[in-house]
């Protein structure tokens, strides 16, 4: 008769295998945020190149837009210093650039954002924020210095697009570089994170000004809101005109992601075993219902529906499509950061 023989396995334990997930929320909405501010930068200095130098207006685009950027960034930043494992050495990341570490690449690029984004908002800060200019004067004295300057106002708006770009596409690529995840391996996740950044952007900036229009039907919360914020900011209320313009962009930026998305799993589906049961986690797997509901069907189709239905006059511009763009962005980020660590190259192994 064989004797018992005790054995001890740790390999349930936390963090250990077979329990692959090891970033929580932090990362997926480190990269909404970031993908948001990215937008945010692209917007605003396509906006600043195509004013004429010396016009001065109140632009959402151009001052809301980068200064939301600067505190959307500032979270971004914050929810990726709570996933650090040694928060107190991360400034160690300043001390050198690896050229071929994605890690890298973004520390250095979060930094140029700050400028960027700052220079952009105080072009016009004057005519958008009045009361902020005459309290410190000083910003006036900037923002007459730029918009003196043709050539600066040049170099500010290529620096958010180029700075924009680089941040939207690194957030994409900071996972496709990780290859033992079958899921995160496509070359198109970073244009896919750029144009879901943008779609977001244009988004939130469609929804602010929706707001900040006068409705007569509008919740008296939120006209009290926006009027009080008038009056402290002495600001003007922003060009109605705008509003279709941003709806129409952020149409064309949704079907762009529509499109790349499709493409990423076209390319599992027709690649390796381990590649097709990634794309199945999505598609018929335990992540397709949030993924067909919350990213497609709310995040994509009902929002281009709506958006199409305000560009043809046939429904009045609200806030709903704004929201559902966001929440949509946001659930992609969770929906491929999750999956993604569920996949990997021993599921069909194990099968």
């Amino acid at each position: 008769m064989n004797p018992l023989i005790d054995i001890t396995n740790s390999r349930h334990n936390p963090m250990i295998d077979p329990v692959f997930r090891v970033w929580e929320w932090q990362i997926p909405v480190y990269l909404f945020l970031g993908g948001l501010v990215a937008g945010l930068m692209i917007i605003a200095g396509v906006r600043l190149l195509a004013v004429r130098p010396k016009q001065r207006q109140a632009m959402i685009c151009c001052t809301i837009g980068p200064i939301l950027g600067l505190i959307g960034l500032s979270l971004g930043m914050f929810t990726l210093f709570l996933d650090l494992g040694h928060k107190l050495y991360v400034w160690r990341l300043y001390l050198t650039f690896q050229i071929t570490s994605p890690m890298s690449w973004g520390s250095w690029i979060l930094l140029l954002v700050y400028p960027a984004l700052t220079a952009n908002a105080l072009t016009h800060l004057p005519e958008a924020l009045p009361a902020v200019a005459k309290r410190f004067p000083v910003l006036t004295r900037i923002s007459d210095a730029i918009l003196a300057r043709p050539r600066l106002v040049i170099v500010i708006g290529l620096a958010n697009m180029l700075v924009g770009i680089a941040l939207g596409i690194y957030t994409g690529i900071l996972l496709s570089t990780l290859g033992g995840r079958p899921l995160w391996n496509s070359a198109l996740l970073g244009p896919l994170f750029l144009f879901s950044g943008l779609s977001t952007a244009a988004a939130l900036l469609h929804g602010i000004l929706v707001l900040s229009i006068p409705e007569k039907d509008q919740p008296e919360f939120v006209d009290f809101l926006i009027s009080s914020f008038r009056r402290v900011a002495q600001s003007k209320p922003p060009d109605p005109k705008v509003a279709p313009v941003l709806a129409g962009a952020d149409n064309s930026f949704l079907t762009i992601e529509f499109a790349i998305l499709c493409l990423v799993l076209i390319g599992h589906m027709s690649s390796s075993a381990s590649h097709q049961y990634a794309a199945s986690l999505l598609l018929t797997g335990e992540w397709a219902a949030p993924f067909w509901v919350l990213v497609i069907g709310m995040g994509i189709v009902i929002p281009l529906i709506l958006q199409t239905l305000e560009l043809f006059h046939r429904i009045r511009h609200t806030i709903a499509p704004s929201l559902l763009v966001l929440f949509g962005g946001l659930a992609l980020r969770f929906i491929l950061v999750y999956a993604g660590q569920d996949s990997h190259w021993l599921q069909t192994l194990n099968q």
